[in-house]
This record gives C-alpha cells, structure tokens and sequence, in this order.
C-alpha cells in the first residue's frame, strides 16, 4: 500500500470538494474521495467522532498581543537557522509523503520502520495519518490564520508548495499534530526509546517553525490536538488490535536496522535548535 499526500492540505481541499449522495453517508463519501483521489487509506475514526479541534483550543494569538510577540520572537530566532542542516531536516520532516513519512522517527526509535520491514507499523502510521491530520480542521477552517512566510513575504522550506500553503489555515498545525502523534504511538511500541522518540516527535513540530510555514502556536496547539486524536483512537476496536500487530511486530524486528551516520547526521541538525 502507497499513500500519497503532498500536504495536509492537500487532504481537506479533497474532502472539501466531496458531494454527499442519498447512497452514500459523509463518511464513506470522504473516504471515497481520499481513497480515489490521494491512494490514501481510510483512518480508523468516522469524521463525526473525531476530535473538534475548534472546541479543544482557543482561538490562535492576535497581532499585538504579547502571545503574539511570542511567535515573532520564535520565527526570528528560526531565522537563523535557514539554509543550514536543520533546515534541511526540516525540509525533510515537511516532506508527508509515504514512503518517506513512515522512516522520519525510525532512528529515534533504532527502528527500521518502512512497508517490507515493519509492514504493520507502516500501515498502522498511514491510517491514524488520516484521523490526526483531519482533526486539525474545525479551527484551521475557522480561524484560517496567515502563516508566518506570508506575513513576512519569505519562501519556506518546501518553496513548489508554498501557493497551496498560502491558502490553507496555519492553526493550528497538521504536520506538527501528525508528528507528535506518531511520537506518542511509538513510545507504547518502543517504549525503551521513549524520551528520544518524543523528543523527537518535539522536533518534527519545531521543524514547522524552522520551515517558516507555521507559528509556535500553531505547533503547540498541534500537538495537542494528536494528543486528543491518539486517546481517542484507543477506544477503537481496529485501531487497539492494529496497534497489538504492530507491537508484536517491532519485538521481533531488529534493532540498529537504521544508517548510523545518517542518524547521526540527523542528531547534530537537530542539536543546533530551536
């Protein structure tokens, strides 16, 4: 199985173009249209029960404010880091693509997480893909918040989708909501590398501020959000006996399966900040 999803955003302008028939309930017309649109599989959770983001969060911090000056700070301070290493692993952390997406925490967790290798995993990462990532659209719809390369008239990390990010809401974030999740998920499958796969979950959202694509506010409020979307998920029947697999999986795998100096590469990015 292939996903394919340039951004997140991509997602939610597919699903904002489905047309409910008598035959077909809004769940199953979205997953048609993911499914034929963007080769993705179906997440776990029908729309209605994920959670609402809307409600879960206030509203994204108001220029002037001091929680604004806040962002700017932290946008300046990513500045710094454009066209170094760092930048090149965000780049990288922007690129949700499967393939790729399924390998971006495999050396955090000494894992080699990829279709053939972890088939399990793979699949399991792809479907709460769809449940987090959609959960982030009550508020990104509603507040639809200019991101900071706008603002500032810059190019961010992944310049080809910059037009298509320009019209999608920045708060709050879907690649730091995805990334926290798939952190906390493996923390329960790996939990002897907890602290270094949740760190790096917490770099995989940073990597959004770095990129100039999103605020720290947005990416705080991401996280919380995959906070919300992961607990529900544990009260899902195929997504608790998906996880099992996936568990029992990774006991058999073997460790140290990742390139250690591009781990180690990856490291020494990461170290510099933010």
């Amino acid at each position: 199985m292939r996903f394919f999803l340039p951004t997140i955003a991509c997602l939610a302008l597919g699903f904002a173009g489905v047309v409910v028939g008598s035959a077909l309930s809004a769940q199953q017309a979205a997953e048609t249209s993911a499914a034929a649109k963007f080769k993705l599989p179906p997440g776990y959770l029908p729309i209605t029960a994920l959670p609402d983001s809307l409600t879960l969060l206030p509203a994204p911090p108001e220029p002037g404010s001091a929680a604004f000056a806040q962002d700017e700070h932290a946008h300046a301070r990513a500045a710094a880091l454009r066209n170094t290493p760092r930048w090149t692993v965000a780049a990288s952390d922007a690129d949700l693509h499967f393939p790729h997406a399924a390998s971006l925490l495999s050396c955090a967790a000494d894992l080699s997480i990829s279709k053939d290798a972890t088939p399990r995993l793979y699949g399991l990462l792809g479907r709460m893909f769809v449940d987090v990532g959609l959960s982030t659209y009550r508020a990104k719809d509603h507040y639809k918040r200019t991101r900071p390369f706008v603002l500032h008239k810059e190019a961010t990390c992944t310049p080809t989708e910059d037009t298509l990010l320009s019209a999608d809401g920045s708060y709050p974030s879907g690649h730091s909501a995805v990334g926290w999740g798939w952190a906390l998920v493996l923390t329960e499958l790996v939990p002897s590398r907890a602290d270094t796969i949740l760190r790096r979950g917490r770099d995989f959202g940073e990597s959004r501020v770095v990129c100039d694509a999103h605020w720290q506010s947005d990416v705080d409020a991401g996280r919380v959000i995959a906070a919300a979307t992961v607990a529900r998920l544990h009260a899902d029947a195929i997504f608790a006996a998906d996880l099992a697999a996936a568990k029992a999986e990774v006991a058999a795998a073997p460790r140290g399966a990742v390139t250690p100096d591009a781990c180690a590469a990856q490291a020494a990015a990461l170290a510099s900040g933010p």
